[in-house]
């Protein structure tokens, strides 16, 4: 086994490797409220989500609140190390963490065991991160929560791809997570084993405006062969 990854619903996953245990855009306890209110978009969870597993990273792929969530990021040691888009900076300041690394793409940081690689991310508006992690031994993942693959990525074999495989869409806007539209991309760039579902995942109920207009688009037929699709807690070994 490679590793182990669990998921958490919404963007969250937990991967565990031999010796570290990885938390990606925790979504664990209280309401997740959009800018200007939660009449406009709010997500709620009927309970909180437990972690048992002593947590060494937690690795942020953007600064919005679905990913950089102010109530679950509460609940973790301030030493904690943190990898993050710099969008998410001043957010975890001021909750007082002391450990914070800022990536921009292309930049790569050896944390505990692992190797973590930032590659260009959506533009909500700036450009967040999506994120390469490998093990000692070359084997691992790659994640981006919106369906953008970053044009300078070199071809190479991961063990998974944790990526959203619909598209969500707005009227006038067009796909804000473009799932569907990546998945060839990413299968051709990575050639994974696993394709690990993401995103419009989970147990969380929304409510708001924002909520009734968005639209789903479903992802290609021939994906399904190497496609996991996780419950909440639900894990796979890779």
């Amino acid at each position: 086994m490679t590793f182990e990854a669990k998921y958490l619903g919404s963007n969250g996953w937990l991967i565990k490797f031999d010796k570290t245990n990885l938390i990606i855009d925790p979504w664990l306890t209280g309401d997740l409220i959009f800018p200007p209110g939660e009449w406009f978009f709010k997500g709620s969870l009927d309970n909180e989500i437990l972690i048992e597993e002593d947590i060494n990273i937690i690795l942020l792929t953007q600064g919005l609140p679905d990913h950089c969530h102010v109530p679950s990021l509460k609940k973790f040691k301030k030493d904690i190390d943190i990898i993050c888009s710099n969008s998410a900076k001043g957010i975890l300041e001021k909750l007082g963490f002391t450990s914070i690394k800022v990536l921009k793409p292309k930049e790569k940081i050896m944390q505990k065991e692992l190797e973590i690689e930032a590659t260009a991310g959506a533009p909500v508006p700036q450009i967040e991160n999506g994120y390469i992690v490998k093990d000692y031994k070359g084997k691992g993942f790659y994640i981006e929560p919106h369906g953008y693959l970053d044009e300078n990525v070199n071809s190479q074999e991961l063990d998974a791809v944790i990526t959203p495989i619909i598209n969500l869409e707005l009227p006038l806007v067009g796909s804000f997570v473009k799932g569907a539209d990546v998945l060839p991309k990413l299968i051709k760039t990575f050639n994974p084993k696993y394709i690990l579902s993401s995103t419009a995942g989970g147990e969380a109920k929304y409510t708001g405006l924002l909520n009734k207009f968005i639209s789903v688009q479903e992802y290609a037929e021939e994906v399904k062969c190497n496609l996991v699709n996780l419950k909440t807690m639900d894990s796979v070994k890779i």
